[in-house]
């Protein structure tokens, strides 16, 4: 087995024992205690470090002088730390021309605490949980207001990545909603998060945006594709949407030039709706056929025959199907990688699913403002991994280009 090796080196390991034993650390809390002072005492030997190299010579050595500054004395400050709050000293010069950079002017925190606590927030733990966590772990009091005004810094930020410019054509756009239950002037209501996933002409994935409205519905998802067009989108090939009603005259009237293909899955789901439990899975069966046809000709004699087979017994189901099939059928138009990418949005209730998870232990949050922040945090959790493009785009982008031609060809 190999020696453990000290980052101290061999002296300065020998040295920190001297001072375990020096100052009889024998419990946590004695721990705790000493590496408050350790780095009270380190803060402050590199603050004092600091002013030296400005002045330009050290404690005494007036031989060495060549400034007409000198110290001036300390100043006490308090300063909020990992292991908990830190007295220190801050030296200071006669001329008041020192800028301390470990420890800025007017800075209190030098335990990244800001941080600490959106990280938890963005994980879904509780204000009285994040509470709880800080003072066992840190010996911090965090209180609900300045958890709050902590996770507050994020609304500009928020702001300035929902008013970025983006892409001018994208080759697909995912549309759907998720409803969370937020308070409003007294009552709590249900209220939608819209949520768009693009993806541009290399083939990379983006959240281009999270909306926070009243239940999701057409005149809504209007305005937020307006506001797409606002931030520089001027044409989307292929949009996927599930089945809210007018849905595609909202895609239609913002971008009439774009082709919408509905969500299989979510077809399925409304069409069996209709069906007695006892025959779903029959019923289920018998759509395959249709869906996983190679061609659209295929894809109606299958229809048909599940027409014949269920139109009797469940009208309503089968209806479904003949009423929505101009956008069921868009996808039979392209090569089955395409195909595969537009004819569901599981891509985007994946992502829905990664916010649900964060949020499942909210039964309602507090303000639109508090269900943005950590909508957002998660975002930028889960698009960070998104560095790679789809599978086989360049088959995706040649067959795109075939079908769509110089709205390719010209941004591309």
């Amino acid at each position: 087995m190999a020696k453990r090796t000290s980052p101290l080196g061999e002296a300065g390991s020998k040295k920190l024992r001297e001072m375990i034993k020096e100052y009889d650390i024998r419990t946590m809390d004695d721990v705790h205690n000493f590496v408050k002072m350790l780095t009270a005492e380190t803060i402050q030997t590199a603050l004092d470090a600091e002013l030296e190299n400005e002045l330009g010579y050290s404690k005494y050595d007036y031989k060495n002088k060549n400034t007409d500054n000198s110290r001036n004395g300390y100043s006490s400050k308090t300063v909020q730390g990992s292991m908990g709050e830190v007295d220190i000293s801050v030296p200071r010069d006669r001329n008041g021309e020192s800028e301390p950079q470990l420890v800025k002017k007017h800075q209190t925190d030098v335990s990244s605490i800001e941080d600490k606590i959106i990280f938890l927030y963005s994980q879904g733990v509780s204000t009285r949980d994040i509470q709880k966590t800080m003072n066992e772990m840190y010996g911090i009091d965090v209180d609900d207001g300045r958890v709050s005004k902590i996770t507050d810094k994020l609304l500009p930020v928020i702001r300035e990545w929902h008013e970025r410019p983006l892409q001018a054509v994208y080759a697909h756009l995912i549309l759907d909603a998720v409803h969370y239950s937020v308070r409003d002037n007294g009552s709590v209501v249900k209220k939608a998060a819209y949520v768009i996933i693009g993806t541009d002409l290399e083939g990379h994935k983006d959240v281009l945006g999270i909306w926070i409205g009243a239940s999701e519905s057409s005149k809504y998802w209007l305005a937020v594709l307006n506001g797409l067009k606002n931030r520089g989108v001027r044409d989307i090939l292929i949009a996927s949407v599930d089945g809210l009603t007018g849905f595609v005259e909202a895609i239609n009237r913002a971008f009439p030039d774009t082709e919408v293909q509905r969500c299989v899955i979510h077809q399925i789901r409304s069409s069996t709706k209709y069906v007695s439990y006892k025959d779903v899975k029959k019923f289920v069966s018998d759509l395959k056929p249709i869906y996983k046809a190679p061609t659209e000709e295929i894809a109606i004699e299958a229809l048909e025959s599940l027409e014949n087979e269920w139109g009797k017994k469940y009208p309503l189901a089968v209806r479904s199907w003949k009423n929505n099939w101009n956008e069921l059928s868009v996808m039979f138009k392209y090569s089955p990688e395409i195909r595969r990418m537009i004819y569901t949005t599981n891509a985007i209730e994946n992502f829905n699913r990664q916010l649900r998870k964060v949020t499942k232990t909210k039964s309602a949050f507090v303000s639109d403002d508090a269900l943005m922040k950590m909508l957002y945090l998660v975002t930028m959790r889960v698009s960070d991994k998104w560095t790679m493009p789809i599978q086989n785009w360049a088959s995706i982008l040649d067959n795109l280009m075939i079908h769509f031609g110089d709205r390719v060809k010209l941004i591309y």
